[in-house]
C-alpha cells in the first residue's frame, strides 16, 4: 500500500513502524496529539527520527477531534494504521475517561472516516492485558470478558466496535495484542527503560511483588514487522505478537546487570491488583496467517536496548520515570 495514516507515530510502537513504512517507500502521514503521559522529550526525539525522511508528513492532532475527518480526506490513505492510544495500567485507574476517549472514542472516529471515506484497511493496536484471568499461553479464542483495569476495559471495547464496522461495512480490520513491548527510545513507564536508568544511576528499582512474576518481552522491532505484515487483506482478525517465552522480572534484572556491569538496588512493594502475574503469547496465528515470529530473543534485545541509552544517556539522563 502507497499512502499509510499512522495515528500515534511519536509513540514507541508507532515511531517503529513509521519507520518501516518509510524505509518501505510508503507515503506516511503520522498523526499524534504528543500528549503528556510521560515526558515529551522521547517522542520529540522519536518523531526527529521519522523527520529524517522526505515521505512523511506530520501533524498535530487528537483522534477524537472532529478536525480529524478533513484531514484523512485530504491524505487520501490506503489504510489506517491506528496506534495511537492511552497507555499504562495503573494511570487508567486514576483517569479511566482519558482513557476511553483515546482508546474507544478515538477509534471510532477513525472507523466512521473509514466508513464514510471507503478506506478499506485498518489495523488497531490492542494489548495481551485483555487476557487476564485466561489460561496460558494466551489464545486470540479465549473470550477476555473479564478487564482488570479501565485500560484493558478500553482495548477490548475498541476492538468489540472494530468489529462491529468489519460486519457492517465489510472494513477489513486487525487487531494486534501487543505482548509487553521493549526496546530503544522505549516508554519510561515500563520496566526495562526503567530498569536500564536507575540501576545506571545507582538509585533503587520498586519491584511489585518478589520478581518472579513473568511477562512475554517481545523486541519494538519484531513488533513493528508484524504489524506492517497485518496491512495484507485478511478479513477480521485478532493477532497476538509476542516474544513466546516468557521471563521473570528477576531474570530481566539480572540481564540488564551484566549489561551494565552494575547491580540493582531493590524494594519490594505488594503486588499489584491491576497486574497479571504472567502473560504468553499463542503465536501460531501469527505464524499462519503473516508468516511471522519473533527474531529477537531477550539477551540480545537487552543488549541493543541498553546500547541506545548509553549513546543518548547525555539527554536521557532528565528525562522522568513514570510511576
Amino acid at each position: 500500500m502507497e499512502k499509510i495514516l499512522l495515528t500515534g507515530c511519536c509513540g514507541f510502537i508507532g515511531s517503529k513502524v513509521g519507520e518501516l513504512l518509510l524505509r518501505q517507500k510508503s507515503r506516511v502521514l503520522g498523526i499524534d496529539e504528543i500528549n503528556d503521559y510521560y515526558d515529551i522529550r522521547l517522542k520529540e526525539w522519536r518523531l526527529s527520527q521519522l523527520r529524517q525522511h522526505g515521505n512523511f508528513t506530520f501533524v498535530k492532532q487528537d483522534i477524537s477531534s472532529p478536525e480529524i475527518r478533513d484531514i484523512v480526506k485530504d491524505f487520501s490513505p490506503d489504510a489506517i494504521i491506528n496506534l495511537a492510544a492511552r497507555a499504562g495500567v495503573r494511570a487508567s485507574i486514576k483517569d479511566p475517561f482519558i482513557y476511553f476517549r483515546s482508546n474507544l472514542t478515538g477509534t471510532l472516529n477513525l472507523l466512521e472516516i473509514s466508513k464514510e471515506q471507503s478506506i478499506r484497511k485498518f489495523i488497531l493496536s490492542s494489548t495481551s492485558s485483555v487476557y487476564a484471568g485466561e489460561e496460558m499461553p494466551f489464545d486470540e479464542e479465549l473470550a477476555v470478558n473479564k478487564p482488570i483495569s479501565p485500560y484493558a476495559a478500553s482495548k477490548k471495547s475498541a476492538e468489540s466496535i472494530c468489529y462491529t464496522y468489519h460486519y457492517l461495512y465489510g472494513i477489513d480490520v486487525t487487531v494486534f495484542r501487543y505482548f509487553t513491548v521493549y526496546g530503544p527510545a522505549g516508554r519510561p513507564d515500563m520496566s526495562v527503560f526503567k530498569f536500564i536508568k536507575l540501576i545506571d544511576e545507582g538509585k533503587k528499582i520498586t519491584v511489585f511483588g518478589d520478581g518472579s512474576q513473568k511477562r512475554d518481552f517481545t523486541y519494538v522491532d519484531d513488533i513493528a514487522a508484524g504489524t506492517v505484515k497485518g496491512l495484507i487483506p485478511k478479513g477480521f482478525n485478532i493477532i497476538n505478537l509476542g516474544g513466546n517465552r516468557p521471563y521473570s522480572l528477576n531474570d530481566l534484572t539480572g540481564m540488564i546487570e551484566r549489561e551494565l556491569g552494575k547491580k540493582a538496588a531493590m524494594e519490594h512493594k505488594p503486588f499489584q491488583k491491576t497486574d497479571l502475574y504472567a502473560t504468553w503469547a499463542d503465536i501460531r496465528r501469527a505464524q499462519r496467517l503473516l508468516k511471522w515470529q519473533p527474531v529477537t530473543d531477550l539477551e540480545e534485545g537487552i543488549r541493543k536496548t541498553v546500547g541506545w541509552y548509553r549513546e543518548n544517556r547525555e539527554w536521557v539522563k532528565d528525562i522522568g520515570l513514570v510511576d
